[in-house]
C-alpha cells in the first residue's frame, strides 16, 4: 500500500470505532424483525434511517442506493453491497432477539447491513476520496434477481460506480480468517424442472403401465453423470435433485413425475454443456421406459469473478491490519453479486466466523463482532477501489 492509502486506512478505521456500538445495535434489530425476499421495505427503511444521508435513489423495487461522503462526485462513486431479505426459515438459536414469524436472516445478511452502514458513515466522517454508495439490495435469496435488475436498469451508470465490494460471513472459514481469493470465487447456478410423462393405471397390473416413478428414479440416478462423467473434473459441477413429487396413492401408478434441482458450474462453458447434456440424459433415460419427458430450464446467476487487481490489493491490506487472509477459498456456493460482476470490477470476500451451525441454518447465529470485522473488510475493499 502507499503511504497515502495506509494514512487513510489508518483514518478510516478510527473512524469506524465510533460506528460500531450502534452498528451492532442496529444489526440486532435487523435480526429481530427480519423480512423475505420481495418485502424487504421496512428493512430499507431501518438501514437508510440508520445511514442519515437522505432517501436515496429507488433500486430494484424495494432496494435503495444513498450516497455518503464528499470527495470528487464527479469522478464517481464506490459501491458497497449489503443484502436486504432474509430466508423463510424459523429461528432457533434461542438468544432473546430470535426473530419470530417463520423467518431469519440465516444467511448472515442482518450483519452485512450493519457493517455497511458502519463502513459507510466512516468514509462519510473522514470525507474520503470518492463517495461511497450503500447498494441496498433486495432479492439476493430468490428469483428475480434483485442485481440483475438493478445492473439491467443502469443504476450504476447512473450513479458513476466505478467498482462494487461485497463481504459475506462464512462459517466453513475459520473465524477472525479473511478469504479474498482472486478470479473465479462462486459457482453458476441454473434451475430445472423435469415432468415425466407415462401412462397411469393398477399397480397389480404393472404390464399395462409406463411407470413415470421408475423412470424418474433413473432420470435421478443418470443425471449424476454430469458431475461425474461429462464435465473436466478440474473445474467441477454440482448436478442437485432438491425435490420429488409423485402420485396419490399406494396402489395406483401415476401418469406423471416430477423432480426439480439445480446446476452448479464455475465455467460458463460448462454451464452450456451441462445444460444439453441434462435434457439428452433426462430424454434418452425416459425413452428407455416407454415414457417421455419435459425439461423447463430456468436461467439463474452466473459465475462469479473477483477482479484480480482488487482482490490482491485488499488482500494486501488485511494481511497488513493483523487478519489471516487466504486466496483460494472458493466454493459451489452462488450469489447474484456475479451480476455486478460481470458489468464492472467487483469484489466479494469471505469473512469467517463460528455461527454455532451453517448458512441458511435455522441455528446459525455469528457473533456481535462479525459487525466489526466485515466492516473492516468492506473498507478495505474500499481503500482497493479508490487506486483506479
Amino acid at each position: 500500500m502507499t503511504g497515502s492509502a495506509v494514512a487513510l486506512t489508518g483514518a478510516l478505521r478510527a473512524a469506524l470505532r465510533e460506528e460500531l456500538d450502534s452498528a451492532r445495535a442496529l444489526r440486532r434489530r435487523l435480526h429481530a424483525h427480519p423480512r423475505v425476499s420481495g418485502d424487504e421495505a421496512d428493512t430499507t427503511d431501518l438501514v437508510v434511517d440508520a445511514l442519515g444521508a437522505g432517501p436515496g435513489l429507488p433500486a430494484a423495487e424495494t432496494g435503495r442506493v444513498v450516497l455518503l461522503g464528499g470527495g470528487r462526485a464527479a469522478e464517481g462513486c464506490i459501491a458497497l453491497r449489503a443484502e436486504l431479505d432474509a430466508l423463510p426459515v424459523t429461528e432457533a438459536t434461542g438468544v432473546a432477539w430470535a426473530a419470530t414469524g417463520g423467518a431469519m436472516h440465516a444467511c448472515g445478511h442482518d450483519v452485512h447491513l450493519a457493517a455497511t452502514v458502519a463502513a459507510c458513515r466512516a468514509i462519510d466522517r473522514v470525507g474520503a476520496p470518492l463517495p461511497v454508495a450503500a447498494l441496498l439490495q433486495p432479492r439476493e435469496e430468490t428469483a428475480p434477481s434483485g442485481a440483475r435488475e438493478i445492473v439491467a436498469s443502469g443504476l450504476l451508470d447512473a450513479i458513476g460506480a466505478r467498482a462494487v465490494v461485497g463481504a459475506h460471513v462464512q462459517p466453513h472459514i475459520d473465524a477472525r480468517r479473511i478469504a479474498v481469493t482472486p478470479g473465479l470465487v462462486n459457482a453458476s447456478v441454473d434451475e430445472f424442472e423435469i415432468t415425466v410423462h407415462g401412462g397411469g393405471g393398477h399397480a397389480g397390473y404393472p404390464h399395462t403401465v409406463r411407470d413415470p416413478v421408475v423412470a424418474l428414479a433413473s432420470i435421478v440416478l443418470n443425471l449424476q453423470q454430469i458431475p461425474a462423467r461429462r464435465i473436466d473434473p478440474v473445474h467441477g459441477a454440482v448436478c442437485l435433485v432438491g425435490g420429488l413429487s409423485a402420485g396419490t396413492a399406494p396402489n395406483v401408478v401415476p401418469s406423471s413425475a416430477r423432480a426439480i434441482g439445480s446446476l452448479r458450474l464455475m465455467r460458463a462453458e460448462d454451464r452450456q454443456q451441462a445444460a444439453r447434456e441434462l435434457v439428452e440424459i433426462v430424454e434418452a433415460s425416459a425413452a428407455a421406459y416407454g415414457c417421455r419427458a419435459d425439461v423447463r430450464l430456468v436461467d439463474g446467476e452466473p459465475a462469479l469473478r473477483n477482479d484480480p487487481t482488487l482482490a490482491h490489493r485488499a488482500a494486501a491490506a488485511l494481511h497488513a491490519e493483523g487478519y489471516d487472509v487466504v486466496t483460494d477459498f472458493r466454493s459451489f456456493g452462488a450469489d447474484d453479486f456475479a451480476h455486478y460482476s460481470e458489468r464492472l470490477p467487483a469484489l466479494m470476500m469471505f469473512v469467517g466466523v463460528d455461527g454455532g451451525a451453517g448458512l441458511h441454518d435455522p441455528r446459525f447465529l455469528p457473533p456481535d463482532d462479525a459487525v466489526d470485522t466485515v466492516a473492516e473488510v468492506l473498507l478495505a475493499g474500499y481503500v482497493a477501489a479508490l487506486a483506479g
